[in-house]
């Protein structure tokens, strides 16, 4: 196990602590530990490459602790209200649907490569400024309004392009190695 690893895992451990202090309106509280798993981030990823520890498991681990940490904070902003539904909705269900495709293609025995896009980065920064905004907002009443309507609707508009651009990729993948009259 290594130090990254450790420290990927303290971020995940972290998530349903962001989750229930966003869930007891404890904003200022929520708002320092997601600058903490950002700064945690970013600290495994230096070390990481700076020391050569890149791991398989981290591969997978970095970016599903990520993912974990913005699908609960948009969770817990959508059931207090903090965040539309319909961006709630949409964020989860585009989750959902690439990791049934990913294990939909393994159970096919056509493991589809995990590369992220460069949409896909896009929107993951749309994600988390959104949130981290949405979030010093309602802990420090900012009165941030305007930003956040402009933030929802570039989060909406990137998690629906990354979620066509996967699913055209996966599409491609899926239908690249069909025998000649097989069924679909």
């Amino acid at each position: 196990m290594s130090i990254p690893n450790l420290i990927t895992l303290g971020r995940v451990i972290l998530v349903p602590v962001v989750f229930w202090l966003l869930l007891t309106g404890e904003l200022q509280a929520a708002f320092l530990a997601f600058v903490l798993a950002g700064i945690s981030d970013a600290i495994d990823g230096f070390l990481a490459k700076r020391f050569n520890w890149e791991t398989e498991l981290g591969a997978y681990l970095d970016p599903l602790a990520d993912k974990l940490l913005i699908v609960c904070i948009f969770i817990a902003l959508g059931v207090t209200g903090r965040l539309p539904s319909w961006l709630v909705i949409l964020v989860v269900s585009r989750d959902i649907l690439i990791i049934i495709a990913v294990v939909l293609s393994w159970l096919l025995e056509h493991p589809t490569p995990m590369k992220p896009l460069a949409i896909s980065k896009m929107n993951t920064v749309a994600q988390i400024v959104l949130a981290g905004t949405v979030l010093a907002d309602e802990a420090f009443a900012l009165k941030l309004k305007g930003p956040v309507q402009l933030l929802t609707l570039l989060a909406a508009a990137t998690t629906v392009a990354s979620l066509v651009a996967y699913l055209r990729v996966w599409l491609r993948h899926m239908t690249v190695h069909e025998t000649p009259g097989s069924k679909t």
